[in-house]
Formats: C-alpha cells, sequence, structure tokens
C-alpha cells in the first residue's frame, strides 16, 4: 500500500514537472502583448540603407545556441540572427520605389543589443552601433531578453526618388507600434508613428497624393462621425430645401475649416483636459440645438449658432486628423484643405440625402410641429447620454487656465475686437437690406 502511494506521489510529481516544462515552452512561444519596432530609411546614392531594431522575444519559434543556463552562445548567434531576419522581417517588410518593388533586400549586418542600449535616438549612433563590435561572448543574455538590431540594403536608381514602403510588421505581437524615421537627402528627418499594419506608407508624396488620400480621409471621417452628423441632423430638421440651408451649413464650414487649421498649426491648447472638453462641447451643441428646435427654433440666426457650434466641431476633427497630419510629407496646407474638402463632400451626401427625406417624412406625416419635436427629443436624449458620460471624463482632468504674458493678452484682445466688429458690420449690414416681407418668415424654403 505504501509502495502504491510512493508510485502514485512520483507519477504526480513527474507529471506537474513534464507541465510545467510544457507550459513553459509553450509560454515561449507565446505572442507578446505590445511590441515597439524602431526604424531608420536613408536613401544614398544608389542603395537604400534600412536599419531597424525589434524586441527578439517577438522572434518565435528560432533555434539557437545555448549555453549552460539557456542563455544565448553569442559566438554562435549570428547564424540564428540572419534565419530569424529573414523569417520575420525581410520577408514582411515592402519597399518601393516610384511605385516598383524593390527586390529583396541584402542582410549586411545582424546583432544583439543589450535592453538598455539607447543608441537608436539618431541614425549616425543606431548605425555605429550595429555595425560595431559584436557583444562579448560571455555576455549572459537570453533570447527574450535582448534587441535584434539589423542592417538591410537595397539596390535603387536613385536617391531622389519617392520612396514608399510597407511595413507588415503585426504578425510580431499583439499590438505592433512602428516608429519610422525617414533621411531624405538634403531634406528634414521625417518622422511616421503607426499602429499595426497601416497599409503603403508613402515617405515622400506629391501633392496629388497628399490631396487625394486626405480627400478620402475626411469623407470617410464625416460618415464615420455619429456625433457630427447628430449635430447636422438637428441643423436641418426645421428646413425643407437645400436652398435654405447654404448659408447655415456655409458658416459651419467656414467656423470648422479655421480652428482644424489652427489646431494643425499648433495654435490650440496642448493640455490633457483639452480634448474630452471638446467632446463634451460637442455633446452640448447637438442638445441645445435639439432644444432650441423644440421650444423656438430661430432660424433667422441658426448660421450663427452654427458658425459657435463649428468652431467647436472643427476642433474634434482636429483630434482625428492629427495622427494622420504624418502622411501629409511636405504638403500641409493642401492635406488641410483636402481633408476639408473630403469633410464637405460627405456632409453633401448626407444633405443631399437627409433633406428630401425629411421633406417626405414631414409631408407624408402633416403633423409638422408634433414631428420636429419627437425628432429633436429623440436627438437630445442620445447627446444627453454622451455629455453625462463626457462630463465624467472631463472631472478627472483638473484644468488650469495658463498664466498669458500681457503682450499675448493686447494681441488676443485685437482679434477679438476685429471678429466683433466684421460680426457687428455684418449683421447691421443684414438688418439694413432686409425686406419687409421677410420679416415674418420662420422656416426659409
Amino acid at each position: 500500500m505504501r509502495v502504491t502511494l510512493v508510485s502514485r506521489a512520483a507519477v504526480y510529481i513527474l507529471g506537474g514537472a513534464v507541465g510545467l516544462v510544457a507550459g513553459g515552452a509553450a509560454f515561449a512561444h507565446d505572442i507578446p502583448p505590445s511590441v515597439t519596432v524602431q526604424v531608420f530609411v536613408k536613401p544614398e546614392g544608389s542603395r537604400l540603407r534600412l536599419l531597424l531594431r525589434v524586441p527578439m522575444n517577438a522572434l518565435r519559434d528560432v533555434d539557437h545556441a545555448r549555453g549552460a543556463k539557456g542563455e544565448m552562445d553569442l559566438s554562435r548567434i549570428e547564424g540564428p540572427l540572419r534565419n530569424a531576419s529573414e523569417l520575420w522581417i525581410t520577408g514582411s517588410l515592402e519597399l518601393f520605389e516610384d511605385d516598383t518593388r524593390l527586390p529583396e533586400p541584402r542582410i549586411s549586418k545582424v546583432r544583439v543589443a543589450l535592453p538598455s542600449d539607447r543608441s537608436f535616438a539618431s541614425y549616425e549612433e543606431a548605425l555605429a552601433q550595429v555595425t560595431g563590435p559584436s557583444l562579448p561572448s560571455d555576455t549572459e543574455l537570453f533570447w527574450n531578453q535582448g534587441m535584434l538590431d539589423v542592417l538591410l540594403e537595397y539596390d535603387t536608381r536613385s536617391d531622389r526618388s519617392r520612396f514608399s514602403v510597407h511595413p507588415g510588421l503585426a504578425r510580431l505581437g499583439s499590438r505592433v507600434v512602428t516608429v519610422l524615421r525617414f533621411l531624405p537627402p538634403g531634406g528634414t528627418v521625417r518622422a511616421f508613428e503607426f499602429l499595426g499594419d497601416p497599409g503603403l506608407v508613402r515617405l515622400d508624396p506629391r501633392w496629388h497624393q497628399a490631396a487625394l488620400q486626405f480627400v478620402r480621409l475626411g469623407f470617410f471621417h464625416i460618415l464615420d462621425g455619429v456625433d457630427h452628423l447628430l449635430f447636422l441632423f438637428c441643423l436641418v430638421i426645421p428646413f425643407r430645401r437645400l436652398r435654405g440651408l447654404v448659408l447655415v451649413v456655409t458658416s459651419f464650414t467656414v467656423a470648422h475649416s479655421i480652428t482644424l487649421i489652427a489646431s494643425a498649426f499648433d495654435l490650440a491648447p496642448a493640455a490633457l483636459w483639452f480634448p474630452p472638453l471638446i467632446e463634451t462641447l460637442i455633446a452640448a451643441s447637438i442638445v441645445y440645438m435639439a432644444l432650441e428646435n423644440i421650444v423656438a427654433p430661430a432660424l433667422g440666426r441658426r448660421f450663427l449658432i452654427a458658425f459657435g457650434f463649428g468652431l467647436v466641431h472643427g476642433f474634434g476633427f482636429s483630434f482625428a486628423l492629427k495622427q494622420t497630419l504624418q502622411f501629409a510629407g511636405s504638403h500641409l496646407l493642401t492635406s488641410l484643405l483636402s481633408f476639408n474638402v473630403g469633410v464637405e463632400l460627405g456632409q453633401l451626401l448626407v444633405l443631399v440625402v437627409l433633406v428630401p427625406g425629411l421633406d417626405l417624412l414631414f409631408r407624408l406625416s402633416g403633423h409638422e410641429r408634433a414631428l420636429t419635436v419627437i425628432l429633436s427629443a429623440l436627438s437630445a436624449h442620445s447627446a444627453w447620454h454622451w455629455l453625462a458620460e463626457r462630463l465624467e471624463v472631463l472631472r478627472q482632468f483638473p484644468i488650469r487656465w495658463p498664466g498669458l504674458p500681457a503682450a499675448e493678452i493686447a494681441s488676443l484682445l485685437r482679434w477679438l475686437m476685429l471678429l466683433v466688429g466684421v460680426c457687428g458690420a455684418w449683421w447691421f449690414g443684414r438688418r439694413w437690406t432686409k425686406a419687409p416681407k421677410d420679416q415674418g418668415s420662420t422656416i426659409p424654403r
């Protein structure tokens, strides 16, 4: 009986040991949750150099020589490093010269770096690190602790060509961030940062390529922005004709263009509380517009309300645009205007569908006032929930207004005085030229 118990205990212990070993092996092959890849791209004459650093725990299923403790045998590590580079890197990277894919690169140099190494702060330091002497062979470093540095070289026709890259490195981890710096000859360094697989990235786009890309971004952004669309819906509920919306939509467009461009040139507050404040104000704009439709729509002044809230929505557009401006190359203003064009095309599409649809709905219902209240109340209900949620987020950020120098305060006051003067002149001009027959009109046709 005692022998049986001892035998069973031995079996359990052996099974537990096997399980731990198998679990350790399985863990060794786990996909890392987060990986950051650093890349330098520099065309030089008839070749293009690509320097890359990637954590070695992202390079799975690579056989390599091990020491007595399981550490890497650095005296025999070059072969496994080249195999890992071919398996995980060169097969995933695609480089293009003037839209023609470049042939497979030469792996000029591979080496292991310590996780504490900071040489990838600049191209010169990174190149010196990769081409410099390897780590001493007696360095104790395990595979999942090291960093792999690779120097790839591509044959090119000219360093003045237009280069593009498709960094298909998303399979290295669950969340892969690629930080890429492009060093064109005689130009400034252009930094890119993207998550996962961004598709084809043009490192030096022509103006029309940047324009088309940002028109597309603006078009789909307005169609995906539920809060912007709901504001637009509340804005046009009382209207039945596109002609009556021209001034309102133009006012909204001009306003969001002003703040969008200002944000792109870093003229907006950079504080952490500013984005949640804007998101809260966007929800508040929908609630206000819906309640105004219910209580007493002042359609003659709706263009002013559209302008005021358009300034807020422009900041909202800028948050979505901020991460994509890195793809504008040297065409920042062209990209901004193109994004605006895309937004306006999206708005126009929505209005072309929305206004006739509303007109038909009101004609079929026969109860214009009741339907206006119902549609506006439903919109206010949705926006009120957004407002409550965003207020909770905003409350987590202490708002501290920065102190402004006297010169900046004076400049700000001059701009405000100019704005008030322009608005006042416009208002008096409108009142002067307004025909008596329009005084009683409430709904533009």
